[in-house]
């Protein structure tokens, strides 16, 4: 067998395995890895600004394709605990990225070396699989379980440290006759989906609730085809926000406290059963479960035998990916089709679409500062259908949710469980990183946008064109609005008087951003007036597609406003005026009886 280094088998089984982008910060630990790195020259290598960007840029490429697995390199010490919120986020929304850190030699570990740290155990709560490799023969073979592990069943991260010696190490492997290992997949029984077809069919008022795991397996054109065959409605979660497009007849809205649609809620209220696939019941979807639960039951397919009951015990349990389960509901659906054996539910659809023509929340304001409703009533009319929205947390990604459009799967990237500040920019270059020549927006809050501001550079750098919309109250929007219940407004003011701005209308926003994005290499358009909206985002797209790098679009915000939410899906919120489009108002839906 060949000769190498245990660093070059490590390249060599990222090959194998399809990795052809990775992203990091190079440190003297981990530089024999990148030794390699350039003697091979296939894997690009994309320079962040700090690791913890690196690991949201892997994650976000990961997310931008199926099959794609994006890959985190570092040093010792602080790189890897750099990762950890990368990691963290990953494995909460079952996402495989590879994080790669150096350690210190292995007669040094455990003697407070400079930057030597237990990765290992300190990553074990937050990924599928972390280990320390302390025998060079090992490399290819940790390798090779590491993407067998991050594919199989639920997925999700997995970190490998590798000691500097471990790495300079000569090994023997034979690369030619690699092979991934095969990827395990729990998949449905037809005797299992026969039952559930038998309770769905027995149900006069059913919907489909579609989780992320739907869009992890690459299913979304076999939930749609199943909802067509059967004629159930569609509830997709905030995860699987575009496995059937939003203007699809069976697209019956979000449900939520929060990044829901009122017709999805109002509808949702008066299911009488419930199929879910590839979601996990997260509390901001369902608020508490005796009001989510009551008077109808429930499936639950998931990939994750332990997912079935974690959060309430459905009346039945299916142990699938979905699109093992998809694969054959389409199959059975076809066959009783054939046999008349499914159920009519024109009626009960015909009642979810009215809910959805006449249930909305306005947007056409034209206040000055500008109310952030108008920013996606903007946005909705100049973005493309098939543009790929990218956003973390906050009001403005609550609002993204209750106001946006979209239309296919993979085109809404969003951190759904761990929420971190600082996520927005990094995925969406990890996007664009998949396929440069994809419209990709970036929507923040002016706090997870400063949280790393600095990896615009990378993009400027690697001639990405994203184009990235600000929303700046100068606010933590979202902490405020929660401090309503404490009765304060504390800690939670952005805003100062900045002594290098003239404008008196923005002096008291605080931070200049359009100086530090320019200073980054990106170029910025401020927006004051809501007739001046569209026209930004449209030169904005523009100037992206010109200059090849970042175009930030900040929009200047009234400082308090107050995004619809509550604390049960029939208990939300409204804050602002809503948009019912009934020529009764809210007396004619209850008489229509579309608020049961």
């Amino acid at each position: 067998m060949a000769k190498m280094k245990a660093a070059m088998a490590a390249v060599l089984v990222m090959e194998k395995e399809g990795v052809t982008t990775a992203f990091g910060v190079p440190g003297a630990a981990i530089n024999p890895l990148y030794a390699q790195l350039r003697e091979r020259q296939s894997i690009t290598h994309i320079l962040a600004r700090h690791v913890e960007g690196a690991s949201h840029m892997a994650e976000g490429y990961t997310r931008a394709k199926a099959g794609n697995i994006g890959v985190c390199i570092g040093t010792s010490g602080p790189a890897g605990t750099d990762m950890m919120t990368g990691l963290y986020s990953a494995s909460a929304d079952s996402i495989p990225i590879l994080c790669i850190t150096g350690q210190a030699p292995r007669a040094r570990l455990y003697k407070e070396d400079f930057q030597a740290v237990d990765i290992e155990t300190i990553s074990k709560p937050v990924t599928k699989m972390s280990v320390t490799v302390r025998e060079p023969g090992l490399v290819p073979r940790v390798f090779q379980q590491a993407f067998h592990v991050m594919r199989s069943g639920r997925p999700g991260p997995v970190l490998i440290d590798l000691p500097i010696d471990v790495q300079l190490a000569e090994i023997e492997f034979d690369i030619d006759t690699y092979e991934p290992l095969p990827v395990y997949k729990p998949a449905a029984s037809r005797k299992q989906i026969e039952k559930a077809m038998t309770m769905l069919m027995s149900a006069k008022k059913p919907l489909i609730v579609a989780g992320g795991g739907i869009i992890n397996a690459d299913a979304d054109a076999l939930l749609v085809e199943f909802a067509e065959l059967t004629g159930i409605p569609v509830i997709p979660t905030l995860m699987g926000w575009g496995t059937i497009p939003d203007d699809h007849p069976l697209m019956a809205g979000m449900v939520g406290l929060q990044t829901s649609h009122r017709y999805g809620n109002a509808t949702m209220l008066a299911s009488d059963l419930v199929l879910g696939i590839g979601n996990r019941w997260a509390n901001r979807h369902t608020g508490s479960i005796d009001v989510y639960c009551k008077d109808r039951k429930f499936i639950h397919v998931d990939i994750e035998p332990t997912q079935i009951g974690r959060v309430f015990n459905p009346d039945y349990g299916i142990v699938s990916d979905a699109k093992a389960a998809l694969e054959l509901f389409v199959e059975v659906a076809k066959e009783w089709k054939a046999k008349g054996k499914l159920t009519n539910y024109s009626e009960w659809v015909e009642r979810c679409q009215e809910r959805k023509s006449l249930m909305h929340r306005k947007t056409n304001f034209d206040n000055v500062p500008i109310k952030p409703q108008r920013v996606y009533q903007e946005m909705n009319s100049v973005f493309a259908r098939d543009t790929v929205y990218v956003s973390t947390i906050g009001l403005s990604q609550i609002a993204g949710g209750q106001f946006l459009h979209v239309y296919g799967a993979r085109q809404w990237i969003n951190c759904g469980q761990a929420g971190p500040l600082g996520w927005t920019i990094p995925a969406a270059l990890g996007v664009l990183a998949s396929d440069p020549t994809k419209t990709v927006v970036g929507l923040a809050g002016d706090y997870d946008f400063q949280f790393l501001i600095e990896e615009l550079a990378v993009g400027a750098q690697f001639n990405l064109p994203l184009v990235m919309v600000l929303v700046n109250n100068s606010y933590l929007g979202l902490i405020r609005q929660a401090q309503r219940g404490f009765e304060m407004d504390y800690c939670v003011q952005l805003a100062f008087d900045n002594i290098n701005v003239d404008d008196q209308n923005l002096k008291g926003y605080g931070v200049d951003h359009v100086k530090v994005v320019e200073g980054l290499g990106c170029r910025a358009i401020r927006v004051s007036d809501p007739n001046k909206i569209n026209a930004a985002l449209i030169d904005a797209q523009k100037m992206a597609k010109e200059h090849r790098v970042p175009v930030v679009v900040e929009i200047i915000l009234e400082k308090i406003t107050n995004i619809a939410m509550g604390t049960e899906i029939n208990n939300i919120n409204e804050f602002e005026d809503i948009d019912c489009r009934h020529p009764a108002g809210t007396e004619g839906l209850v008489a229509a009886g579309l608020l049961e």
